[in-house]
């Protein structure tokens, strides 16, 4: 009796030892595991070898948490009381729009997941579709078909992932993707908006090139401006300048002037002249006073002393000679007759 005692116990020490090894389990990367405690939520572990107690006492349930997982919103069922798709939702202006995307999202907390919601992953659809509802519904059609479409996305984001957080089920919403054609307007009216998009379209292609046109010609017209203005300036200041070195010249004469009038007089008389046959093509001779000027070739000599080598005379008209200066051929006399008759005149 002693021996079969001693052999019962080993057995059941044997049979208590593989019934705690049932215990060890391994949870593996990208994985959770959710220990119970007679079917109360006990604690959660991470990837690595565990241990819990065994069957019936407590188990464990694996969930992955980072597998990214994914949920089309937006289906084409036509529901029989409106007559609509069920990816039909209404506007702020009171039209209607058609909307289809998908929801990826992964798990953040495996005992909300699996203990705070009843259906999570219709809670994760219906969170969507409050979400895109409320966002449309706050939309124009034309924003939401064209302005604002690209802002749908994350704006149902934001407040899909807030609508999970107050319900705690362990949900982190990672993108909205919106399907092809996933805003349109219902099919009975889909050639109208496609008209009123392409119009929209040359409307922006219109404006982008009478703005590249302006980029050209407002900056050619803004230097030209500037030129203009600048020769303008530069022309000003040099009337302003010759304006007043010619004042200053007036006033230096009349100080002489009034120093001693005749002589000044003179003075002038002889620079005007000066200036005036410098710049004329006429010989004046005085033909009333006998000269042997009257018998010289008078404009062959000018002609020869003005013209380069080589360059064909002009023939003479009239007695008249071309050229640029005073002839040098006047004699003393005739010199001494200029004089006698300017203080003449001037005495007059």
């Amino acid at each position: 009796m002693k021996n079969a005692g001693v052999g019962v116990g080993l057995i059941a020490g044997i049979a208590v030892l593989i019934w705690l090894g049932t215990g060890f389990f391994i949870v593996q990367e990208g994985q959770q595991a959710v220990i119970t405690q007679f079917g109360k939520y006990k604690s959660t572990v991470g990837a690595g070898f565990n241990w819990r107690l065994p069957y019936p006492v407590q188990r464990h349930e694996l969930v992955f948490v980072t597998q990214i997982r994914s949920v089309d919103v937006g289906r084409d069922t036509v529901i029989k009381a409106t007559g609509l798709r069920e990816s039909a939702m209404l506007t702020e202006d009171e039209n209607i729009v058609e909307i289809k995307f998908a929801v990826q999202y992964r798990l953040n907390d495996a005992r909300a997941w699996l203990f705070e919601s009843k259906n999570p992953g219709d809670a994760v659809v219906q969170a969507a579709e409050t979400a895109v509802r409320e966002v449309v519904g706050k939309m124009k059609m034309d924003t939401a078909l064209a302005e604002e479409r690209d802002q749908i996305a994350p704006r149902v984001r934001t407040l899909m992932q807030t609508i999970l957080d107050r319900y705690k089920v362990g949900v982190e919403v990672v993108a909205i993707n919106l399907q092809q054609g996933g805003v349109r307007p219902p099919e009975q009216v889909q050639s109208a908006f496609d008209d009123v998009l392409k119009a929209g379209q040359e409307r922006e292609r219109a404006k982008n090139e009478a703005q590249a046109y302006a980029n050209d010609v407002v900056p050619r017209a803004v230097g030209s401006a500037s030129r203009l203005k600048e020769e303008a300036d530069a022309y000003k200041a040099r009337i302003v300048a010759q304006a007043q070195g010619d004042s200053q010249r007036f006033s230096a004469v009349l100080t002489e002037y009034q120093k001693a009038p005749q002589v000044t007089r003179d003075r002038m008389y002889l620079e005007t002249m000066q200036q005036i046959y410098a710049s004329i093509s006429k010989v004046l001779i005085d033909s009333r006073q006998g000269s042997n000027l009257l018998y010289l070739p008078l404009e062959k000599i000018l002609q020869g002393a003005t013209l380069p080598v080589g360059q064909a005379d002009t023939p003479a008209t009239g007695g008249a000679a071309v050229a640029p200066q005073m002839p040098s051929t006047l004699s003393n006399d005739a010199r001494a007759r200029d004089s006698s008759r300017t203080r003449d005149r001037e005495s007059r």
